[in-house]
């Protein structure tokens, strides 16, 4: 079933919400520039284990609201705040990839973890997505002012560039498609402005405050998040263990999708 929470005025967050009657939560924050539906090979199969699935739309994303402001990390985690009051849940799974990681990872912080009792991190683009002075790990900060420039000169070749280094695996020229619709569907202001909080904002004081288990999933051959993100975020987070996806690239819920449901499963039923 699929609804919307309101997260402030005249904005509607979507959300989507598979087997409500599941005795286990899942809430499922997707990466830059997709929407819930790239869950999908989750939502297939993890319903049927009992598992209730909740995936939602970032604002300015898929079937959310595409408001002009609010595209910081704060704003964002508020409104997986307003998500999580309004379907009142509790002891849930908060599960974040790439951006939507460093989304949950702001949620732990400013919102102290409220009603998380496991954290899943998978390719999140924390504590920096780019290279600073007092960190060596991430991309080239032109890395991202050319995505930048690119969505505002030609969104649709900078969104096929970027899917064509997604996934390791190969995919059909059909699911590239696919993939492809996905990121057009967001604004492309929404797109621009989500690639600026990546320049702006950092999430080395947030690692340090989560309490909660926490699992990270990284493909080795990711060309999005660079591998050596997760080990810093394994070093940072006192409660965390780095699963490395050995076939993988950014997309591991896709390209290693059963053993990637496996994995989060088990963390799940630890």
């Amino acid at each position: 079933m699929g609804y919307y929470v309101m997260a402030e005025p005249n904005v509607k967050i979507y959300v989507e919400d598979i087997n409500p009657d599941g005795d286990k939560t899942i809430l499922f924050l997707h990466g830059w520039p997709g929407d819930h539906t790239l869950f999908e090979y989750q939502f297939n199969e993890l319903p049927k284990r009992g598992y209730r699935c909740i995936g939602i739309d970032t604002r300015g994303f898929g079937m959310s609201d595409k408001p002009w402001h609010g595209y910081d990390y704060n704003r964002l985690a508020d409104d997986v705040k307003a998500v999580v009051d309004v379907l009142k849940l509790r002891d849930f799974t908060l599960a974040g990839h790439s951006t939507g990681g460093a989304m949950a990872i702001r949620y732990m912080s400013r919102h102290n973890g409220y009603g998380v009792s496991k954290l899943v991190l998978i390719a999140a683009a924390a504590p920096s997505l780019v290279k600073r002075p007092d960190f060596e790990h991430g991309v080239d900060e032109e890395v991202v002012l050319n995505i930048i420039r690119g969505t505002y000169s030609d969104r649709p070749r900078m969104l096929r560039d970027f899917g064509n280094r997604f996934f390791f695996q190969h995919t059909s020229e059909a699911f590239s498609d696919w993939f492809f619709q996905i990121g057009l569907k967001a604004a492309s202001w929404a797109t621009a402005a989500v690639a600026n909080t990546w320049l702006k904002e950092v999430l080395f004081s947030d690692l340090e405050k989560i309490e909660v288990p926490t699992l990270i999933i990284q493909g080795i051959h990711d060309k999005i998040v660079p591998y050596c993100l997760s080990e810093a975020q394994n070093k940072a987070i006192k409660n965390s263990r780095l699963v490395q996806f050995k076939y993988s690239g950014h997309g591991t819920f896709y390209d290693e999708k059963d053993n990637f449901n496996k994995v989060l499963m088990e963390f799940v039923e630890e």
